[in-house]
């Protein structure tokens, strides 16, 4: 754990308040109020409980931020309001028109057009104008290229899945239940992160394609899936590893490793801006039918950021291209009777003016 732990830059977080502005211009539209808690700390480095609203105002005259109970010690916003989350303790249920009415209070004046990513919330509270326009896609689409800070916070809770990985190396062995192997990266990741953690992997199950934990005993010749994805301050990491049981992987599951790994390779070898992501899951998917058609299932991957699953998508349904501070995954994986049930390994890259940095460093072997 480092002596200090990483977080948002202030400044960074203004810089990124001007380019909100920049797309209000092209909208049109003379204020922006946003209420999802990933945009309120992208914008003012405040991460609100989740269990508390909060809100984000940005026009001409600056940065409001609107926060529950009192001002934060620390944010980038110009001017704070704040308003009662709580009585004596209890979370109050109404807590968004509380902010409503603390946010109304704040402003000089309305808007003539309103950008948010929320319209229909705030049109049912009386705060917005008569014409409001939907800036989430942009907002999305700003957030793709990650910032010096966000790197940071990733890279942290990239170093939380690779204790676990080492935990895992050590402890998995027949006989251990799922919810022990669970319980155990747990701790490891907490304590590499230095705090507690903000969000998990999905997937804990052995002779499994993936699933939460479970009080099942992992049993001799099994492989045992662990897609980790521990989030820092609501930055996420997800990247996988699977591991023989027995630490003895049989000659088939050595075959579809390494049909896997040549996956991983070409990622890393191809990808650049430009790139299309469909264009390169057809690929994959072609390589991994010459192990067995049908066994990949599944996308090859996504970008990870402030929510797990974020631009670009490594994903047919999806028409995306790879741009420059994309930070996304790669998990191609195989799954059949025979490899007791498959073998998922994913790896976490940043995209650079000319290819790729990857971000995980943890072997991969089986």
């Amino acid at each position: 754990m480092p002596a200090e732990l990483p977080q948002l830059d202030l400044d960074l977080c203004r810089q990124r308040q001007q380019q909100l502005l920049d797309v209000l211009e092209a909208a049109k539209a003379d204020r922006a109020i946003l209420t999802r808690p990933e945009q309120v700390q992208y914008f003012t480095g405040f991460r609100p409980h989740h269990l508390m609203a909060a809100a984000v105002c940005v026009d001409a005259d600056g940065c409001l931020l609107v926060a529950p109970n009192e001002e934060p010690t620390r944010h980038a916003a110009k001017r704070v309001a704040t308003f009662e989350a709580q009585w004596l303790c209890t979370l109050r249920q109404d807590q968004e028109r509380a902010l409503a009415k603390s946010l109304k209070d704040a402003l000089a004046k309305p808007a003539s057009r309103l950008a948010t990513d929320n319209s229909a919330a705030w049109a049912e509270l009386g705060v917005t104008s008569t014409a409001t326009v939907d800036i989430e896609p942009e907002i999305l689409q700003l957030r793709r290229r990650k910032d010096a800070d966000e790197l940071a916070m990733i890279r942290h809770a990239i170093g939380g899945t690779e204790a676990m990985y080492a935990s895992a190396r050590e402890i998995i062995e027949p006989g251990i239940t799922e919810l022990r192997v669970f319980n155990e990266l747990q701790a490891a990741a907490v304590e590499t992160i230095g705090e507690m953690l903000s969000g998990t992997g999905n997937d804990y199950q052995c002779n499994s394609p993936g699933g939460p934990p479970r009080d099942r005993a992992a049993c001799d010749g099994e492989l045992f899936v662990l897609d980790l994805g521990p989030a820092y301050r609501g930055y996420y990491a997800d990247n996988c590893r699977t591991f023989a049981v027995n630490s003895q992987p049989t000659d088939e599951q050595l075959r579809a490793h390494a049909a896997i790994v040549s996956v991983l390779d070409h990622v890393a070898a191809t990808v650049k801006p430009g790139v299309s992501c469909a264009a390169l899951f057809a690929e994959a998917k072609a390589m991994l039918d010459e192990y067995e058609p049908g066994s990949f299932h599944h996308h090859l991957g996504h970008g990870i950021g402030l929510y797990p699953h974020e631009a670009p998508h490594l994903n047919p349904s999806w028409d995306d291209t790879f741009q420059e501070g994309d930070i996304f995954t790669a998990e191609p994986g195989l799954y059949n009777e025979a490899l007791r049930a498959g073998i998922r390994i994913e790896e976490n890259y940043l995209v650079t003016a000319d290819g790729v940095e990857q971000l995980t460093r943890f072997p991969t072997d089986l």
